[in-house]
């Protein structure tokens, strides 16, 4: 039996040594231990799908906890089946012994084993959610008392009306008028596009 250990961060600048060190007493090699550092929403991520490339019948996987496996509930659920029913692999969760497949063989113990299973993937992908709904209802009354979100628009130079005309008269291109006016060029059209709709007007007469 291969042992492998799946760890897994929401990011980048995350620690990984707690999931790191509750793993070392079970021997995993080092070419078998995988780390992710992103987001459990879903499942693709690099090393997990290396990992499952490389699992193969009567293999263990070993997971801190559910939520590092992931936190989508109908996702956990099938990575689950797929791991032990399609690899003939079994999972062990550490922090919740009933979630251990070798000692769930039979038709009682897989019952209890898949109950639990969808029980905590339920309350994992509930908590995500919770995550983002308090996440959107802070940034609405931030926005509701007049707090701004994003970086401050760049000013423009005091020479951009020159600038602005020797471009739309093709004095200049829109690489050398973006720089004049340290901005990208994909920013400059931002800038220039109310100005457009403005002289579109006037021309018209409105």
């Amino acid at each position: 039996m291969r042992r492998f250990g799946y760890i897994r961060v929401s990011a980048t600048d995350q620690n990984a040594d707690r999931q790191c060190i509750a793993l070392a007493p079970f021997d995993i090699p080092r070419s078998n231990l995988y780390i992710d550092r992103q987001s459990g929403k879903d499942f693709q991520r690099p090393a997990y799908n290396r990992m499952i490339r490389s699992m193969r019948r009567g293999d263990l996987l070993i997971v801190t906890s559910l939520d590092r496996l992931g936190r989508n509930y109908a996702e956990v659920r099938e990575q689950w089946r797929y791991i032990t029913i399609e690899i003939g692999a079994d999972i062990r969760v550490l922090d919740m012994p009933l979630l251990d497949t070798r000692h769930a063989k039979d038709l009682l113990g897989s019952f209890i084993a898949d109950l639990v299973l969808q029980v905590l993937s339920f309350a994992a992908q509930l908590e995500r959610e919770n995550i983002r709904r308090r996440q959107a209802e802070g940034i609405a009354a931030a926005k509701a008392r007049g707090v701004k979100w994003g970086k401050d628009p760049l000013p423009l130079p005091d020479n951009f009306e020159d600038l602005y005309r020797r471009w739309r008269d093709n004095e200049l291109n829109t690489a050398e008028i973006a720089a004049l006016c340290n901005m990208s060029e994909r920013s400059f059209y931002k800038k220039t596009e109310a100005r457009r709709r403005c002289e579109k007007k006037e021309e018209a007469g409105e």
